[in-house]
Formats: structure tokens, sequence, C-alpha cells
């Protein structure tokens, strides 16, 4: 076969050539948007999930400026609405230099009285490190039981007139099964070790000494709930015989019974009350990291049933 003149050569060569640097070019830009794909779905990650970290809000404020803290839903330790959560936002709220006064929003129904409690000190020990800082709560649609002993550490409490106000009280809840096993023939068979250790098991009968240590201590819990109302409402406090009887009231009637001020918003209070109508968001926002690293704890936890899981009912609210 003879070899091919050098003119046709160098055009298969160039086209060869050409080939080439065509396929390169078409595998980096490829390439190039694969990343650009890839960045692009993990900053609506981040901005979705809250990965960014959730105080630079408040950072970017230059001037004087009211915070606010949201505290919405049942207050638990895996729920948004935890104590971590919002005791880190105060912090953050009181330590900046800008701030002119805090307002704590709540959207709650109660929750777990350890949670609330922490809160609840928090928000002193602050209003005591920062005295020019005041803090007001303003409730919208519920703030009750748990979400009520949070509150009655503000300076003042504002609601709107339909607003769903106090139910001071503590239960424990939860059900017995025992009448719909013996229908079913099922036997329960619960081994312990220490004759209290299935305490208000649901699948056994019911226990009079069991259930008489339980309200007495529902009963003390009930106390220092109603120790912490008044200490945080003192004299503007009009109590009667049904005031810690978990009953709540309007936001209207809150104020005359004296666990509630003032109406208000967020809006009004920040502008008429702390004198800064500019409003910066200090809630903090877990991001999807921390909420695996919660759901992973709580299916380590329920892995061991036996240890305390008897008491899942007890709540404030």
């Amino acid at each position: 076969m003879s070899e091919l003149p050098n003119w046709e050569r160098g055009v298969l060569e160039k086209l060869a050539m050409s080939a080439i640097q065509e396929q390169r070019r078409t595998r980096h830009w490829g390439i190039f948007f694969k990343l650009l794909t890839l960045g692009y779905v993990f900053l609506v990650l981040f901005l979705v999930m809250g990965w960014f970290g959730d105080k630079s809000e408040g950072a970017l404020s230059g001037g004087k400026h009211t915070a606010l803290i949201n505290l919405n839903g049942v207050i638990s330790a895996d729920s948004n609405a935890n104590a971590d959560n919002i005791i880190s936002s105060l912090q953050e709220a009181f330590k900046d230099t800008h701030t002119q006064g805090v307002i704590l929003r709540i959207n709650s129904p109660g929750g777990s009285p350890v949670q609330s409690g922490y809160i609840n000190d928090e928000i002193r020990r602050l209003r005591t490190l920062y005295p020019n800082i005041p803090l007001y709560v303003v409730v919208e649609d519920m703030c009750a039981s748990g979400g009520y002993y949070v509150a009655a550490a503000a300076d003042k409490i504002f609601v709107n007139k339909a607003s769903i106000v106090g139910s001071i009280g503590v239960l424990m809840d939860g059900f017995g099964f025992t009448g719909a096993m013996e229908k079913l023939g099922v036997e329960r068979r619960l081994m312990t070790a220490g004759e209290n250790k299935g305490f208000m098991d649901p699948f056994s009968p019911r226990n009079s000494k069991h259930e008489e240590f339980t309200k007495k201590m529902l009963a003390e819990i009930h106390q220092q709930f109603i120790d912490v109302v008044k200490q945080g409402r003192g004299k503007r406090l009009k109590e009667t015989p049904e005031m810690f009887s978990g009953l709540f009231w309007s936001g209207e009637q809150s104020i005359k019974l004296g666990l509630a001020d003032e109406m208000g918003s967020v809006e009004s209070v920040a502008r008429d009350v702390i004198k800064a109508e500019e409003i910066v968001d200090y809630t903090t926002h877990e991001g999807i990291a921390d909420r695996l690293a919660k759901k992973f704890g709580a299916g380590v936890a329920s892995a061991f049933p036996g240890f305390g899981a008897q008491m899942s009912g007890f709540a404030i609210r």
C-alpha cells in the first residue's frame, strides 16, 4: 500500500488533533457543569437546612435594633424548641452591643419542665448580667404550661386578646392495656431487679403505691412551677383559687389576673416600648447534622427501653 501524500497526511493529522481537542473541551465543559450543578445543590441544602449557622443576621445589623427569638411548638429536648437552642439564641442577642431590648415570641402548648426550667433560669441570669437590656415576651396563639413557665421570667408579658394563657399544672399520662390483654389471651411476663423497676408499667395492673408516689412527685413539681410564677410575676399576680389548677384564660382575662401585662405584638413592642423598630432575628435553626445526631441518639435510647421509658409521658402542658 502506497504512502499518503504529505498534504493528505497533514490534513488527517489536523483532523485527528481537532477531534481530540474537541473531545477534551467537551469533557472539560462536562466536568465544569457537573461541578456547577453540585455546587448549586449544596448551596440550596445549606440555605434550606440551616448549615450556614443562624446568628449571622444579628452580626449584619450595624445599628440599634430589637432582638427577636422565636419559641414555637412543644418544648422538649428533641424539638427545635429545646433549651440549648433557645438559650444560645438569648445569649447571642444579649451580648450584641446594638441590642436595645429582646423579644421572646412564644407560641407553645408547653412541654418538658426540665427544658422550660433551664430557659427560665437563663433568662433570669441574663437579665441580671445585662440590667439595661429588657426582655419581653410576646404571646401569639398560645403560651400554656411549660410555655408560661418560660414567660414568667420576662420583664413584661404582652398578649393578643384572644391568646390562650395559663394552664399552670403538671401531668403524667399513659395507657393501660391489661383489659385488652385479657381478652386477647396475652400474658405479660415482666422480670425486674428492684421491686419498683416496673413503675407504672402499662401492661401490668394498676399499683396504688406507685400511683400515690407519682401524685406526690407531680405535686412537688407543680409547687416548683407555682413558685416560679409567683417569683416572676410578683405583686402583679391576682391569685384566685383556680389560678394554679391547670385552667387557662384568654389574653384579655390573663391581663386582669396579672398573668400578663398588656396587649401588644412584636412590632408594637419593638416600636413603642423598646423604641428600636429594626428587628433582628436571633432564633437558632438546627442544621441537618444536628437533626440527624438527635435522631441517632433517640434511636440508641429506644434500643434500651427498660431505662426510664415508663416516664416518657411526663410533661407540663
